[in-house]
């Protein structure tokens, strides 16, 4: 039988309850941030000074799985050519005068250890985030070699170390643990399950996603991460499908929907499929991370979504955020799509997933 939403577990303390371990590492984000910024600080400030009077690398390759989050983040900035490398090796090219950044939160993957190794083995310069007691750590261990110690197992906590680096040597936009910190917790407080849905925002956005077909936009290249991450969140903690895209593969969906029926019985449901009685068909409902980008070609595309979304009386939702830096706009706008993702599986009383 097809889950059938029910908001009234959104302020229930037994659904909410269930849902614990979705919720709570959710709300513990900026104190994961804090911890990891923390923890590495020593190692971040002996490596900036050993690498006082160097010269700038000639590239920047971010290597392993997670490296397209430091993509998303630096390639608008970088003042040297950079490239993300998510396999396990590096690009032919890359050598001595190169610097290769890692992302490990776990440090227990094999691919990741063998890029290390790599780097290690061509004399490059390399910097790790991970556990210091760790198979990548142990790969890393190098004349050239730095380790930002991290505990938490976070990714986004991980990346933000990473940057803190980055940054120190202009390699990088400002990304201050604090304010990153800072921007998770005003989301956490604003969202918090103990929260009234009359005055929670993800409360409110997960009714308006309960009986739809979300479909999340970002116009910047970040936005456009936490879009695809949010979707990836909706789908796990839901079960259904979500579809995050550019506004060009987003447009064709909401240009097929059908119309609203003045006419049409509001209290009865519609179907797609009349040979499944127990298949709704969902409307989409456009979801914009809007992170304050003003840039024109994100303004085109957004209003083109919007003029679409009217013309076909498709529901707009738009999350937003004033954090002061970019990574913590990013940060915000991820964790409030994904608060949303877990109060929709609340509300079906689907909580198995978890925050991603």
């Amino acid at each position: 039988m097809t889950p059938v939403f029910d908001e009234s577990r959104l302020d229930d303390e037994e659904a909410l309850s269930r849902a614990d371990g979705v919720l709570r590492p959710l709300a513990e984000a900026g104190a994961r941030v804090r911890r990891e910024a923390g923890g590495a600080a020593e190692a971040i400030e002996a490596a900036v000074a050993a690498n006082a009077g160097e010269t700038r690398p000639r590239a920047v390759v971010a290597a392993g799985p997670d490296s397209r989050l430091l993509r998303a983040v630096l390639e608008p900035w970088c003042p040297v050519p950079f490239v993300a490398w998510p396999g396990p090796s590096l690009p032919g090219w890359a050598g001595s005068l190169d610097l290769v950044a890692v992302l490990a939160p776990e440090g227990s993957d094999t691919g990741t250890a063998s890029a290390v190794a790599e780097a290690v083995r061509r004399g490059c310069q390399l910097v790790v985030a991970c556990p210091e007691r760790s198979l990548v750590a142990d790969h890393a261990a190098g004349r050239h070699s730095t380790v930002l110690p991290v505990t938490t197992g976070d990714q986004l906590a991980t990346a933000v170390v990473m940057l803190q680096f980055l940054d120190r040597l202009d390699l990088g936009p400002d990304s201050d643990p604090e304010e990153v910190a800072a921007a998770l917790d005003e989301v956490a407080i604003s969202c918090s399950p103990y929260r009234d849905l009359a005055v929670n925002p993800a409360k409110m956005l997960a009714i308006a996603l309960a009986d739809s077909l979300p479909l999340v936009w970002g116009g910047s290249v970040l936005a456009a991460r936490a879009a695809r991450r949010v979707a990836e969140s909706i789908r796990r903690t839901s079960g259904r499908a979500a579809l995050a895209a550019d506004a060009e593969h987003l447009l064709p969906v909401i240009e097929a929907a059908r119309r609203h029926d003045v006419f049409a019985d509001p209290y009865a449901a519609p179907y797609d499929d009349l040979s499944d009685p127990e298949a709704p068909d969902r409307r989409p409902i456009l979801v914009i991370l809007d992170d304050g980008s003003d840039e024109p070609s994100v303004r085109e595309q957004r209003s083109r979504l919007e003029a679409a979304a009217r013309e076909r009386d498709v529901r707009v939702e738009v999350v937003s955020t004033e954090a002061p830096n970019e990574v913590a706009r990013y940060a915000a706008l991820l964790a409030s799509g994904t608060f949303a993702a877990a109060f929709l599986g609340v509300g079906l009383d689907h909580v198995g997933g978890g925050p991603g």
